[in-house]
């Protein structure tokens, strides 16, 4: 049974892309290990978009025609998981976990199944993590594409309710922070800034803001990878909170964190599991479950079928809820202060 999946393995969010991968990977090979499942062993096939969109459809394609998959895999964000659409209405493949909270995805078709909670979610988790506002200037960094100016709209939904209004700091995907992003940043004098973009740009404005004297609370959404930006931050995490949409790989009085982190040094893995590939290796096992559950022979339409069937599934102290009608199954939401020694404690 063929997994595909399309990630940045290479370029500047590769260590994100490789997490999601490795998590699947070290679950599926544990499910292996004891022998498969009753309708046979799991394969999972990644190719590499390298962040790009072009190659996050081309990747698709290919996985669907020459793969031969029976669900697609963890796509690394909304933007790159967008492009895969067409073929995934097309070929009715269900598409699985994708690591994005914005609602662009949700919205997309019948065959898009999430684990995560909302960008909405976290941000009222992180309103409440900061208690009251009072009058609080909030700084929002986000892509100046469609999906980037609609996180920043939702930032701004949220904060209606707190009578305050965010300032937007708009940068290009796939490029360095530039000077006048941070003059942006400086000018609009934020008291918190709420991070919507992946790990490497974040880093980047956080270390100059620092450099520049202007430390300001930051907050992330869990877009960014909450391992991640901590290990691309070193000294300057202090003080830096970042949403998580699973628990820390710390928590191992949690059984999927303790299952997961066993399946992840079955693999070989020395380095400690990440928070992405705690998730991914939930993510693999909530699958699992649908394959399970998929009836003699697991095909695109059976596992579509039993995923839309699971109902409410405990995967071991993370819960996830799928109805015939509502796909979007999880609503997990945590705080995490990240340390200059890389670690992501709750």
């Amino acid at each position: 049974m063929v997994v595909g999946q399309s990630a940045p393995l290479t370029g500047g969010n590769a260590e994100l892309g490789n997490d999601i991968r490795n998590g699947a990977l070290a679950y599926f090979k544990k499910v292996n290990d004891a022998g498969g499942l009753p309708q046979g062993k799991i394969k999972l096939v990644t190719l590499d978009d390298k962040n790009d969109t072009k190659f996050s459809g081309e990747n698709t394609n290919k996985l669907v025609k020459d793969h031969d998959v029976v669900a697609l895999f963890g796509y690394a964000s909304s933007t790159l998981s967008i492009p895969a659409m067409p073929t995934v209405i097309e070929h009715k493949v269900p598409f699985f976990a994708p690591f994005t909270g914005a609602d662009t995805i949700r919205k997309q078709n019948d065959y898009v199944y999430t684990i995560r909670a909302t960008y909405a979610d976290e941000i009222g988790k992180i309103i409440n993590f900061w208690g009251n506002l009072g009058n609080t200037r909030v700084t929002v960094l986000h892509y100046d594409d469609t999906v980037g100016k609609q996180n920043f709209e939702t930032v701004a939904n949220v904060l209606k309710k707190f009578d305050r209004t965010p300032v937007s700091v708009a940068i290009k995907r796939n490029a360095e922070i530039t000077d006048q992003n941070v003059k942006d940043a400086m000018a609009s004098d934020p008291q918190v800034m709420v991070v919507t973009t992946l790990y490497a740009p974040a880093a980047q404005m956080i270390k100059r803001l620092k450099a520049a004297h202007r430390a300001t609370m930051v907050t992330s959404l869990s877009f960014a990878g909450a391992s991640q930006l901590a290990k691309a931050l070193g000294p300057d995490a202090s003080g830096v909170s970042v949403a998580i949409t699973v628990p820390t790989p710390r928590a191992k009085t949690v059984p999927v964190v303790k299952e997961c982190d066993e399946a992840w040094i079955g693999a070989g893995h020395k380095e400690p599991m990440s928070v992405t590939a705690l998730e991914s290796c939930i993510a693999a096992k909530v699958l699992v479950e649908g394959m399970k559950r998929a009836g003699r022979e697991v095909t695109r339409a059976s596992l579509h079928r039993s995923l839309s069937a699971l109902g409410r599934y405990d995967t071991g102290g993370y819960v996830v809820d799928f109805k015939p009608n509502f796909r979007h199954g999880g609503t997990y939401v945590g705080m995490a202060l990240l340390k200059p020694n890389g670690e992501v404690r709750d």
